[in-house]
């Protein structure tokens, strides 16, 4: 049984009047990835054309169609594994003899070239490539056109044959009475040299087109080695039979020293400098990549002493041990330092067999493309370094462990967004001295460095007052004073440090910080809990019967008013009691208009955890919020569960 196509549109109207706007008949579906989506492109061609009997096609038109569905359906199938979207459209001039059918098939991996022309073994008959020589000898005109999550083969077929040489409308055939259609095929499959004009024919057409479409693919990418890998898969085979990227140190950009007696002596580096590493090795026939791999790793090219981004000539085959299949008898390989900001990141090299030398062309293009991933592979290392230093400070932001209390369980979520820096959320629960414990759960406005600054002042601050004495009220009073002084001017420096200067009349902006802090004091047969919340999301209380409530009330938030006062409240948490803290990234988790906590939707979620503990109580909490939004959550999300045993 053929493939059953998840959605088809056929557009046209009896007696081959055309149904739309710009007068094309047109037929569409997508056909699932598999075995069968080839035979079942035939078949929907096939009624295409029956459709469009009395539009004057000439005989041959519709074997020369199948043949080329056939054909790029079933490379997007084999080589990209998606799903495939296809277009059958044909396109009519005033002039009927010379209409066209165009051919449109797009999958949904960009980065995967079509495999055009691939060598073999100079001994062994090629066994890809034939699909693009077949659908290049049939067609008038074939392209590859990328965008964002897809790549489109298109081919133009001229009504009567595009290769005809007999009269209009009268298909060309051999002596023997074979159809010209099938005489294409057998010329596409002969095994001939691949010219080197094919560049220069390539070039002409589509180089613009590609350095744009690498562009983009390039700049979206955040790690180096994926960069190293889309480079291969772009270059190969369009401009090379295979291609190598070494990435050097991130600090020092040297390669080492090479080992005594040069490039014939396959000594490779010394281990004492910094070596380049291997990153990424294609080939043209998968087969080969690790021989090719174990040669280059042996003895990598070797750098210029004045490193710059232009092309340098690498040995052949003769001073290089690299496999004689990489080459080939005669083979030609160049080198391209990939330079960013002036800093030396790696080496592209890229090889080819057959030819003597690289047409100039060809160098040039590969030029302007190992800048683009030179800059690619900057930008992502600079992304790395910027986690890294994130990383860091979030760490050093939090508590590295959270305090045990008699009488007390704990248990605690935090999930901070991977993007955009430090989190905005912070927790800790600490001893304060006199047999007290303090917790505090709070979110600062914004994000990356000026929430870090606020954050690092606020901590120690909570620390520092409450190890001296101050209740939970005067605590408040004084960290809000901190935020409008010290907080926001050592925020206001931190972005200016990473944005630069205010611009005129931009002034020092107040950091906002939401915060429930508590205090706790255990006694015989419960803890005492004293809090307040000043901005944030209420503490909710739920009781071992199932009921919840609030603990706390409302207050202005820290940083925003001078002369605030703040207010606590205390209650007594019994066997069983279980007190939920959250920041906003809990209660204002969206699925669509709506939030998790609308018409307390927490404390819906909290009354169905009675009897549990309170680390299942977190566990159930964080797994209700991220399965109320189907997308992952935009938001930071802290919870803190204290429960008296």
């Amino acid at each position: 049984m053929g493939a059953i196509p998840t959605q088809r549109e056929t557009v046209s109207r009896p007696g081959g009047a055309p149904a739309h706007a710009d007068g094309d008949p047109q037929t569409r579906a997508t056909l699932t990835g598999g075995s069968h989506a080839p035979g079942a492109a035939r078949d929907l061609v096939r009624a295409a054309l029956t459709e469009w009997a009395g539009l004057n096609l000439a005989e041959d038109l519709g074997e020369a169609a199948i043949l080329v569905v056939s054909e790029l359906v079933t490379n997007a199938v084999v080589h990209a594994g998606t799903d495939v979207d296809l277009v059958c459209r044909l396109e009519q001039p005033p002039e009927p003899e010379t209409c066209a059918l165009v051919v449109e098939v797009t999958d949904h991996h960009p980065s995967r070239a079509p495999r055009d022309g691939i060598p073999e073994s100079a001994y062994e008959t090629p066994e890809y490539g034939r699909g693009l020589r077949l659908v290049a000898a049939l067609a008038d005109a074939w392209g590859v056109t990328y965008r964002r999550g897809t790549k489109t083969v298109w081919a133009r077929l001229l009504s009567g044959g595009a290769h005809d040489e007999g009269q209009p409308g009268e298909p060309r055939t051999a002596a023997d009475g074979t159809p010209a259609a099938s005489l294409v095929f057998a010329e596409a499959l002969a095994p001939d040299p691949r010219p080197s004009a094919r560049d220069g024919d390539w070039l002409g057409r589509g180089a613009l087109s590609f350095l744009a479409e690498a562009s983009d693919l390039l700049a979206g990418q955040l790690d180096e080695d994926l960069v190293a890998a889309l480079t291969g898969q772009l270059l190969v085979p369009r401009l090379a039979d295979w291609c190598a990227v070494w990435l050097e140190d991130e600090f020092s950009g040297r390669w080492g020293s090479p080992r005594s007696g040069g490039a014939g002596s396959g000594g490779g580096w010394e281990a004492g400098g910094p070596g380049p590493r291997l990153a990424r090795v294609w080939h043209v026939s998968e087969n080969q990549i690790e021989d090719l791999r174990r040669a280059l790793e042996k003895d990598p090219p070797h750098p210029l002493d004045h490193p710059r981004s232009g092309p340098a000539v690498q040995p052949g085959p003769s001073a290089h041990p690299w496999p004689a299949t990489a080459l080939g008898p005669h083979g030609a390989a160049l080198a391209y330092r990939l330079i960013a900001g002036g800093r030396p990141l790696g080496t592209l090299v890229i090889g080819r067999a057959g030819l003597l030398r690289f047409p100039d062309e060809v160098t040039g293009l590969v030029e302007d493309l190992g800048r683009r991933v030179a800059l690619a592979i900057g930008a992502a290392r600079q992304y790395a370094r910027q986690v890294t230093i994130s990383s860091v400070l979030q760490r050093g932001l939090l508590p590295g462990a959270v305090a045990e209390i008699p009488g007390l369980r704990s248990a605690l979520v935090y999930e901070p967004r991977e993007q955009g820096g430090p989190s905005g959320d912070f927790y800790d629960l600490f001893p304060a001295g006199d047999g007290r414990w303090c917790f505090a759960v709070g979110d600062v406005q914004g994000k990356g460095p000026e929430a870090a600054v606020v954050i690092g002042l606020a901590r120690p601050w909570l620390r520092l007052l409450a190890r001296e004495g101050y209740g939970v009220a005067d605590v408040l009073d004084r960290l809000n004073q901190l935020l409008l002084d010290d907080a926001t001017e050592a925020a206001d420096a931190a972005a200016r440090a990473f944005v630069g200067p205010a611009g005129p009349g931009e002034g020092p902006q107040t950091r906002f910080l939401s915060l429930l802090y508590g205090e706790l004091a255990p006694f015989e047969g419960g803890v005492r809990c004293t809090l307040a919340s000043a901005g944030h999301p209420l503490p909710l209380l739920l009781g071992p019967d199932g009921s919840v409530t609030t603990a706390a009330q409302p207050q202005t938030l820290l940083g925003v008013v001078e002369d605030a006062t703040y207010t606590s409240e205390t209650l007594d948490l019994r066997p069983g009691d279980s007190l939920l803290c959250v920041t906003d990234g809990v209660t204002e988790r969206r699925s669509g208009s709506r939030q998790f906590d609308d018409g307390d939707g927490l404390a819906a979620a909290l009354a169905g955890c009675a009897g549990l503990n309170a680390d299942l109580i977190a566990e159930r909490i964080r797994r209700l919020v991220h399965e109320f939004g189907g997308e992952p959550p935009e938001d930071d999300l802290a919870l803190l569960v204290l429960q008296a045993e």
